[in-house]
């Protein structure tokens, strides 16, 4: 009979975690962080509260899926084309290449190079919207930089490090599931108009049926992508890319859609996948190597924010860019996760990377805040950016 023994603490773990910084507004921590650290003391590396059972993780597994879902909705594929997508694909191949030097320094030079090249979305918005820099010159250069980031690396993870019948049968694989969501995406475009009206009456009622709906888009690419032999992760964030695609609302007749499936998520299960994995991280692996974290900390800086130097701006908004470029953890807990799993990253390495993502999280968005803040000079007249409020998401979503 299932146990809701575990499930309980950490359900309550990932309800005080937000409330506690909640009610301490000067300090600045992303309750991501907060969740981990406190998965890490409850679990076997130092009170020894709680355990991994079944309950905690399939809910632990439905968190990882939803977040990725939501990462896939925070794809603006409006922004990746033109010049945007050459720099930024340019720069994501730069980072790549990076990091095949920093992996083949570690003893794996792939996953480690796929490891360090995501970016986290969720964060990086927020910071760039409340430095007035979402619709100038360097906010949607970060912002596509980093979707293409998100992408790439979940799509090369999968690619090289999912499929059991080598990268090239893996990559027709993938191929067909993005082929799949593209004939998703025009059969529901094609009768949309024709259960619109039944999709505008059901919306709000006990139905949900948008909601509904996104959970079986969900749940179905996650099935179809485990059933191809691919991480889950993929499917369900080209479910959520899909989504992105369908549900343009440009008339704003559902607003309150994205708002019920962030409430969902982030809501329910992304905290508990979040202190999970602080459950499942080996503290006593991490003290052993703990010089790793700031070296890997310096290495993510190195592969993601190398990229902004193609940007051609000027040195403070190039040096902005690079840090926010660097912040990255939910990918990294998510693909050490494979890693591990696979036997290709011992536990040192996992939790060091681990360790230098949450490192990145807590330093380098503020960082970036306080190069946006400082007056630009130029040639002619010296300018304030402002001095804009921060306030960082419950959760990265990417």
């Amino acid at each position: 009979m299932p146990s809701f023994d575990a499930l309980l603490i950490v359900a309550a773990v990932a309800f005080l975690a937000p409330l506690a910084l909640g009610l301490a507004p000067r300090v600045r921590l992303p309750a991501v962080v907060l969740e981990l650290v406190a998965g890490i003391v409850i679990g076997p590396s130092v009170l020894g509260l709680v355990e991994l059972d079944a309950t905690l993780e399939v809910v632990s597994i439905l968190g990882l899926a939803f977040l990725l879902f939501l990462a896939g909705l925070e794809i603006d594929l409006d922004r990746l084309r033109g010049h945007a997508l050459k720099l930024t694909g340019a720069g994501f191949a730069l980072s790549l290449a990076l990091g095949l030097l920093v992996g083949a320094a570690a003893g794996h030079p792939l996953l480690i190079a796929i490891v360090l090249s995501a970016t986290s979305l969720g964060v990086i918005i927020p910071v760039l919207k409340d430095a007035g820099e979402s619709a100038g010159t360097l906010g949607p250069l970060v912002i596509a930089a980093g979707s293409i980031a998100d992408f790439g690396a979940i799509i090369l993870l999968s690619i090289f490090f999912s499929g059991e019948s080598g990268a090239g049968a893996t990559l027709l694989l993938v191929a067909l599931l993005i082929a799949l969501a593209g004939a998703v995406v025009l059969a529901v475009r094609g009768t949309e108009r024709r259960v619109s009206a039944v999709l505008l009456r059901l919306q709000d009622t006990t139905a949900q049926i948008r909601v509904r709906g996104a959970v079986l888009l969900l749940v179905a690419f996650a099935a179809v992508s485990t059933q191809l032999g691919l991480e889950a992760i993929l499917g369900a964030f080209i479910a959520g890319a899909a989504l992105k695609l369908v549900d343009r609302d440009e008339a704003m007749t559902h607003p309150a859609f994205r708002r019920k499936l962030e409430a969902i998520g982030f809501g329910v299960f992304i905290p508990v996948f979040f202190v999970s994995s602080g459950v499942r991280f080996d503290l006593d692996a991490l003290l052993g190597n703990v010089a790793l974290v700031p070296l890997f900390a310096l290495a993510l800086l190195a592969v993601r924010g190398a990229p902004a130097l193609l940007y051609r701006l000027d040195a403070r908004r190039t040096a902005a860019a690079a840090l926010l470029q660097a912040t990255s953890l939910p990918f990294i807990v998510t693909a050490t996760a494979i890693g591990t799993e696979l036997g290709m990253l011992d536990a040192a390495t996992a939790a060091a990377l681990v360790g230098a993502g949450l490192l990145s999280v807590l330093v380098f968005p503020l960082a970036a805040v306080a190069l946006l803040r400082q007056p630009s000079t130029n040639s002619s007249a010296r300018r304030s950016i402002g001095s804009p409020s921060w306030n960082v998401p419950s959760a990265p979503r990417s």
